[in-house]
């Protein structure tokens, strides 16, 4: 059980779904946080309705001046959680270039902005927690979802990478591998969400794997299991099923 009380935490992402559902937890844990996102207008409101201590730095994960002076601004910190993203359902043949690169560059250039700046100081002081978002559709390539997927396992490979490297240190590492969840991203979709969950659900997953020290988890669990199980189905078998 991780002790929570005077803990300051910054929260990327944090102006709506699974981040202010997030917020809202951590904040009744005991946590200062700093809620970060582009736009100030919801994190000042948010920030004001959470119990706890909370201030508003905001940031543009896809612009490195941005990150450089957010995370100056923000200062030394116990943790951070990214869940900074962008989404929009794309086929090979709907191909939009500039929404794929803007997926690519808020969900995995931008967490590598923010983990470029954070991370070295929490392995200088041998101290901090570190939690990435990465999605089941990570987990392998399916269609239909170009630059999303991908941008996803590039995070699920970094959260990867340096857990292995910092797993007998004192910074923690953890991953977190959502399905669906109800927000204004899966409002695009216009197919079946199998197991859609509601922010404050998935918030609960993701806080009650924060509590603990494992590295990953992936949720929800039926679904999840099936997502893992197609990583073991030849080429062949899986392009047949899911292509």
């Amino acid at each position: 059980m991780r002790d929570w009380q005077g803990k300051r935490y910054w929260i990327v992402g944090a102006s709506e779904g699974l981040g202010r559902a997030l917020a809202e937890r951590l904040s009744r844990a005991g946590c200062e946080l700093i809620l970060s996102a582009r736009s100030a207008d919801r994190l000042h409101t948010l920030a004001a309705d959470l119990p706890g201590r909370a201030r508003v730095v905001t940031v543009d994960v896809t612009d490195d001046e941005s990150v450089a002076r957010a995370t100056a601004e923000v200062g030394e910190i116990d943790g951070v959680v990214f869940l900074a993203g962008a989404y929009w359902p794309q086929s090979a043949a709907d191909w939009d270039p500039q929404k794929v690169t803007a997926m690519c560059d808020v969900n995995f250039t931008g967490c590598a902005r923010v983990m470029g700046h954070v991370v070295p100081g929490m392995v200088a002081r041998d101290f901090g927690h570190v939690v990435m978002t990465g999605s089941l559709s990570g987990f392998r390539g399916l269609p239909g979802a170009v630059g999303y997927g991908a941008s996803k396992a590039g995070v699920m490979y970094l959260a990867e990478g340096l857990y292995g490297e910092l797993r007998k240190t004192g910074v923690d590492v953890q991953l977190v591998n959502p399905g669906f969840i109800r927000t204004r991203l899966t409002d695009k979709n216009d197919f079946s969400m199998p197991f859609i969950m509601d922010p404050d659900q998935a918030a609960q997953e993701v806080f009650e794997h924060m509590q603990g020290d494992g590295f990953k988890k992936s949720f929800p669990f039926a679904f999840a299991g099936m997502f893992r199980l197609t990583q073991f189905l030849p080429d062949w078998l899986y392009f047949r099923l899911f292509g």
